[in-house]
């Protein structure tokens, strides 16, 4: 059990690559506290799944773009569970639209979930990691971020910005053993690639050269990984889940 006695929070925890990452962690021995910010019902089961596996698990509402509310959340968990060791930037959105047509709301609300609650999150937990002088920081970054996408400007810049974040961050808090690493992943089969036509579908697969898409346990696996004792010696990285298509 790696993680045993860790105590990680993973942002939009309760759904997707959020759930993997979360039961993965617990898995590992790790207490896991799933944040949410509207609906409660995908964190509680998630934690539930948890719990019934023989972890532990608890929920935590609080918007990653609102700053005071992560200050107050991310300083009130740690003092309640007397540490924090491991955050996992995972909460994200999407408002897609062509450059000429979209809308300035919809390249905010990205920027200010996608980046800018990454900054939150990781500027709250850092000062716990600090006191402890250990720390896991993992930022999810995509492909999209790095290969970019016609009718995802917002998404791409807000993920390409995180990776600026994470080697930035890693620079910064070294000196007290806190790594911040990034793990991109692909075209992953989840609730946000399910709308996708089959010739879209089919187009993807083709640009891809394992000839599938990932798996949220395949991202996971990455995540674990990076926030385990064997990647003490890895920081500012990110590590690319996407089958080959983007090497």
């Amino acid at each position: 059990m790696g993680l045993r006695d860790r105590v990680a929070l993973v942002t939009g925890g309760g759904r997707g690559i959020g759930q993997a990452v979360s039961l993965r962690l617990a898995a590992l021995g790790a207490k896991v506290i799933v944040n949410y910010v509207a609906r409660p019902e995908p964190a509680l089961e998630t934690v539930a799944r948890i719990e019934a596996a023989g972890g532990q698990a608890r929920v935590a509402q609080f918007d990653v773009a609102d700053a005071a509310a992560v200050q107050e959340a991310v300083t009130a968990l740690a003092a309640e569970e007397g540490r924090l060791d491991i955050l996992v930037n995972n909460a994200g959105i999407t408002r897609d639209g062509l450059l000429l047509k979209m809308k300035e709301e919809a390249w905010d609300a990205v920027i200010d979930t996608n980046l800018k609650g990454a900054f939150n999150c990781l500027r709250a937990a850092a000062k716990p990691m600090m006191k402890q002088r250990w720390g896991r920081i993992v930022n999810i970054t995509s492909v999209i971020g790095f290969a970019g996408n016609a009718g995802q400007v917002n998404y791409a810049a807000a993920k390409a910005g995180l990776m600026g974040l994470t080697k930035s961050a890693a620079r910064e808090l070294a000196s007290r053993q806190i790594t911040v690493n990034a793990v991109a992943p692909g075209y992953i089969e989840t609730e946000m690639t399910s709308h996708l036509s089959e010739e879209l579908a089919a187009r993807i697969l083709a640009e891809i050269p394992l000839a599938r898409l990932g798996q949220a346990g395949d991202v996971a696996a990455a995540v674990a990984y990076l926030v385990s004792e064997g990647a003490d010696y890895v920081t500012g990285q990110c590590l690319h889940v996407n089958g080959g298509m983007y090497m």
